[in-house]
C-alpha cells in the first residue's frame, strides 16, 4: 500500500519521446481500488517505456472512486460508467478515448515488469501483420509459475482449447517460443491502433469470458496476426473482480462458450457441437456439481443453457443480475 509520501514521489507526468509510438494503457475498475491502485503504481514505478498515457475506467463500483483518483494520480485519465458494462464495454469504452498507436488492455489485478511495454512494441514493430499480442503472463503470488504461454485453437467440435505452459515452473523454456497463437489472453494483450479500427471493438454481448477470443477471430478476418510474445511478462493476481469460482463466473463459462461457438462456427460445425455438448458435457457437469457438493452450481449452469433458447446471438442482454 502506498503512503503519501509515495504519491508526492511519482511523477506528474511521463516525458514523452517523438520516436516512440504513443502505448494507451487501459484498465477497468469494479469495486477493486486497491488493485488498481497497485497497478498504477507499479506503470508509473518501474516503467521503462515513457510515451504512455494511463487510463482508467470504473465501471460502476459500488462506491465512485474517481473523485478521489483525479486529486491522487494526476498524470491518469479516469472515466466513470454509472452502469456495469463487463469486460468488453469497460474495455470499448476505454478505447474510444484512447490516443495510441498501440492499445494495451490490462486487467488491473494486473503489475508490470520494467521492460513489459518496450519489449512489446518492439515486437509489433517489427511486424505490422501483428495485429495483436499478449505477453508471457505468471502468478504473482507464484511468481515463477507461468499462467499463460499462449493457446492453442478452440476445437470448434468441442468448445476446448488448452492453455500452454499454465502451472509450469518458469525456467526459461518459452523464452524462444514467440509467434503466432492461438488467442491472446485478456489479462494483458496490446492491440495496434491499424488492427482496432479493420476489425472493430470487443464484442460485448459476452459481458465476461471469451470475449477476448471472439474479437481474435474478428481480428484475423480483418487481416492481421495473433501472437504470443514470451520475451515479455506480466503478473496476473487472478480474478479478484469475480472470485476464483463463483456462480457468476460458472454461468459466464458456460454461456459463453456455446455463444463463441454460435457466432464463429459454421451451421454443420455447430450442431455437431450441440450434439457434444447436451449428450456429454450437460450430464457430466451436473454428476460433477452434486459429487463435489457444488450444488449450488447446478442453477446458474441450467441458466446458461436457457439463456440460448430465449436469446440471438448478438443479445446485449446478459441473463444474469449484475450488482
Amino acid at each position: 500500500m502506498m503512503t503519501s509520501n509515495t504519491y508526492a514521489k511519482m511523477p506528474h507526468s511521463l516525458p514523452q519521446q517523438e520516436q516512440q509510438p504513443l502505448v494507451s494503457i487501459i484498465t477497468v475498475n469494479y469495486n477493486q481500488p486497491k488493485a488498481t491502485e497497485a497497478l498504477i503504481t507499479s506503470v508509473f514505478s518501474g516503467n521503462h517505456y515513457t510515451n504512455v498515457e494511463l487510463i482508467v475506467v470504473d465501471n460502476a463500483s459500488a462506491t465512485d472512486p474517481v473523485p478521489e483518483w483525479r486529486t491522487r494520480y494526476p498524470m491518469v485519465r479516469f472515466f466513470r460508467s454509472e452502469k456495469n458494462l463487463g469486460f468488453a464495454g469497460g474495455n470499448n469504452l476505454g478505447m474510444q478515448e484512447a490516443e495510441g498507436d498501440y492499445l494495451f488492455l490490462v486487467n488491473n489485478d494486473t503489475e508490470f515488469t520494467p521492460m513489459l511495454v518496450h519489449t512489446m512494441v518492439s515486437y509489433m514493430e517489427r511486424d505490422k501483420t501483428i495485429g495483436i499480442a499478449s505477453p508471457k503472463i505468471n502468478y504473482f503470488h507464484e511468481a515463477n509459475q507461468i499462467q499463460y504461454a499462449g493457446f492453442t485453437p478452440i476445437n470448434y467440435y468441442t468448445g476446448r482449447n488448452e492453455c500452454i505452459g499454465q502451472y509450469e515452473q518458469d525456467h526459461g523454456q518459452y523464452w524462444e517460443r514467440s509467434g503466432s497463437t492461438g488467442y491472446a489472453h485478456g489479462a494483458a494483450m496490446m492491440i495496434s491502433r491499424d488492427a482496432y479500427e479493420a476489425a472493430g471493438p470487443m464484442p460485448e454481448t459476452y459481458f465476461l469470458y471469451y470475449e477476448e477470443m471472439d474479437w481474435c477471430e474478428a481480428i484475423r478476418r480483418a487481416g492481421y496476426e495473433v501472437h504470443v510474445n514470451t520475451k515479455a511478462t506480466i503478473y496476473h493476481k487472478e480474478s479478484v473482480s469475480v472470485g476464483k469460482r463463483s456462480a457468476l463466473k460458472e454461468y459466464f463459462m458456460n454461456r459463453n462458450r456455446i455463444l463463441f461457438i454460435r457466432r464463429n462456427a459454421t451451421k454443420a460445425t455447430a450442431a455437431i457441437f450441440y450434439c457434444y455438448f447436451l449428450m456429454l458435457v450437460v450430464p457430466r457437469n451436473l454428476l460433477l456439481y452434486l459429487r463435489r457438493k457444488e450444488a449450488h452450481f447446478i442453477a446458474p449452469f441450467l441458466k446458461a443453457l436457457l439463456w440460448h433458447i430465449r436469446h440471438h446471438a448478438d443479445s446485449a442482454e446478459t441473463g444474469y443480475v449484475i450488482h
